[in-house]
């Protein structure tokens, strides 16, 4: 009789990384309600002529002016595992942080690593696969992972800061949104309800595979559509949910919004995941920051609407005008995009954001 395998002699246990983390990828944001009472304690300094984008409409990233006519844009982005592969996770988090530069409408130049890391949890050549997949991420967007800064920390993080430029008239900005758009999105929505599924073991691996494509898939369509005049403004949907970032655009430029909900592109494994019920805490704390910003909507609407994205997709606002000369754009990167609402003037509605 054989004796039983020592310790040494057990197989390996394959790393899963979203077991060392209590969030996962942009659900670990803090709630939109929280963050402006943070934001509020922040003295104004005075202003700065060339800082043409800052904090004040809560836009993707900051845009500073070099001269008349190029700008450079500075964003930073990082959280916990959102899958369980370090490669992955260094790839879709660098995806993710890159994803701002683009939704400005702005052309990414270096990115700079954020690493928090637990030394004595997981070991270090780990910590090298996560920067192998981001330094990946970051030449298939034509740049390099230039340099960074890590800390030994309780928990694994990890992000970039991310540098762009584009030329002014390019900058596509919150307060840009002009009433009578129509409203696309580039991504379904989803992605926050499979990963929790993921961390909670089960998740099929085919449906997984899809959302893992989308969320190492690059928003560099932004800098092509930033070129087209009827392309009235961009953001990245991220974790604050499709609602809560188009909350955003509509205070920064003192809009409302009607999203038609059947027209509203989503993984089309989603009922099974709502029946079983792997909705992110993210969810719930983003409707609690703008629920009473948006009208009446069914529990299906509200887990899908404000389900935090990771490395989602691009909502666009373009003018009716320029339609099929932004379907010729999108369609040339094998995208089929129908709009999803409209953007209509403000005024004295009862909320932002109405769903039909």
């Amino acid at each position: 009789m054989q004796a039983p395998p020592t310790e040494a002699e057990q197989p390996a246990r394959p790393i899963r990384l979203t077991e060392y983390s209590h969030g996962a990828g942009c659900g670990c944001k803090i709630a939109p309600a929280v963050l402006n009472r943070i934001l509020e304690g922040i003295p104004q300094t005075t202003p700065d002529p060339r800082l043409l984008v800052g904090n004040g409409a809560r836009d993707d990233a900051a845009v500073y002016a070099l001269d008349e006519e190029r700008v450079v844009i500075s964003t930073t982005d990082f959280f916990m595992p959102i899958v369980d592969d370090p490669a992955d996770f260094g790839a879709i988090a660098s995806v993710n942080a890159i994803s701002d530069i683009y939704a400005m409408g702005g052309r990414p130049i270096m990115a700079i690593a954020i690493l928090g890391w637990p030394i004595d949890k997981l070991d270090a050549s780990v910590a090298g696969q996560v920067l192998r997949g981001a330094s990946e991420a970051c030449a298939r967007a034509g740049i390099a992972l230039a340099g960074g800064h890590s800390i030994d920390a309780p928990e694994p993080i990890f992000g970039l800061a991310v540098t762009g430029t584009a030329s002014r008239n390019e900058i596509r900005a919150n307060t840009q949104a002009r009433a009578g758009c129509d409203l696309y999105l580039t991504k379904p929505l989803g992605i926050g309800i499979l990963t929790t599924a993921q961390k909670r073991g089960v998740v099929r691996a085919e449906d997984f595979a899809e959302a893992r494509g989308l969320m190492l898939t690059l928003n560099d369509l932004g800098p092509e559509l930033a070129r087209l005049d009827a392309v009235a403004t961009m953001t990245d949907v991220t974790g604050f949910g499709l609602l809560g970032h188009l909350i955003e655009l509509c205070e920064g430029s003192g809009l409302c919004a009607e999203i038609r909900y059947e027209a509203v592109p989503r993984l089309s494994s989603l009922p099974r995941y709502l029946d079983l019920g792997t909705l992110p805490g993210g969810t719930t704390r983003n409707f609690r920051s703008y629920g009473h910003k948006v009208g009446p909507l069914t529990d299906e609407q509200q887990a899908i609407l404000c389900d935090p994205q990771t490395s989602g997709g691009l909502l666009v606002a373009v003018e009716p005008g320029g339609r099929e000369e932004f379907q010729r754009v999108v369609r040339a990167r094998g995208l089929d995009l129908e709009p999803i609402g409209a953007l209509r003037p403000g005024g004295e509605q009862e909320h932002l954001v109405r769903v039909v």
